[in-house]
């Protein structure tokens, strides 16, 4: 990420190391009150105030986890990212956050704001109250400031291995691999995912067992094992994957992660329908 202060307001800090740490720090985060407070003259605007948690493993006098405080110019349609950019390219260029796309599509820029896992492109900041508290997303180590490593979400996405593989092809490389209507709609909502991490963030049970898949790529799996045009060897074999210790059984039913997905994504009734296809699949007289 690239910032630059502008020369009329204070700059905070300058530094705008990119390095990061792999280490979440577990113990000795600051209290939010007690957050460095960045107040400019914004008499006659309409302001929010961020309380941003901060945490540079780099840095000596960053390494302790705290919290600075913003006070941003506000103007109808705002977002949370819209919120953080102004606070980033006009008082502080080292503060440090994923975003990209700004539209809800990339899934990138999932941050735990007011106590929720939520897109910060899609959050206004006038549904919000104030201050508005921003954390990086709960049960992943924190690298710097608001970015998370997420090496395990991306390998269990990949555990399932989301790969379409039909038994049958079209005879001719210009024929399309049909799919009913019907069929289509069935998986609709699980094509929806932008594996933003959210669901994951917000699981208890992710919390607790790193190796647990997750809503994620358990959603990822029923988008193939319901596809008409999975094979059937690859179907049963994914179905497996989804039902080892690790994996469907362990889900509570708590819907924290069909709660908080930003794309409607029913993720909780889709894990649950899984669990009766390996029921099924194990009582071999359903078929």
């Amino acid at each position: 990420m690239s910032s630059t202060p502008s020369d009329d307001t204070e700059t905070v800090h300058s530094d705008d190391d990119p390095a990061v740490a792999s280490v979440r720090p577990e113990a000795g985060m600051a209290d939010p009150s007690e957050a460095e407070r960045v107040t400019p003259d914004l008499d006659d605007e309409e302001t929010a105030t961020m309380r941003v948690f901060r945490y540079d493993p780099d840095v000596p006098e960053r390494a302790e986890p705290h919290y600075d405080e913003f006070v941003i110019p506000t103007h109808e349609g705002m977002t949370v990212l819209d919120a953080l950019i102004y606070a980033r390219d006009t008082y502080d260029s080292s503060l440090t956050f994923r975003h990209s796309c700004q539209q809800a599509v990339c899934g990138s820029d999932a941050l735990f704001v007011q106590g929720a896992q939520r897109l910060a492109c899609r959050t206004q900041l006038s549904a919000l109250g104030d201050p508005i508290q921003i954390d990086p997303l709960p049960h992943k180590p924190v690298e710097k400031d608001l970015v998370v490593d997420m090496s395990d979400f991306y390998d269990q996405m990949e555990a399932i291995e989301p790969y379409f593989d039909p038994d049958e092809t079209p005879a001719d490389d210009l024929e399309e691999q049909r799919q009913s209507p019907e069929n289509r709609e069935k998986i609709k909502l699980s094509t929806r995912c932008i594996q933003c991490g959210a669901c994951q963030s917000s699981c208890n049970v992710a919390a607790g067992d790193n190796e647990y898949l997750g809503p994620a790529a358990i959603n990822k799996a029923y988008r193939f094992v319901m596809d008409e045009r999975e094979g059937a060897e690859r179907r049963k074999t994914r179905l497996e994957i989804v039902e080892d210790e690790h994996g469907v059984w362990r889900c509570q039913t708590q819907f924290s992660c069909t709660d908080v997905c930003p794309k409607d994504i029913p993720l909780t009734e889709h894990i649950q329908a899984l669990k009766r296809e390996g029921v099924k699949d194990d009582l071999k007289f359903w078929e």
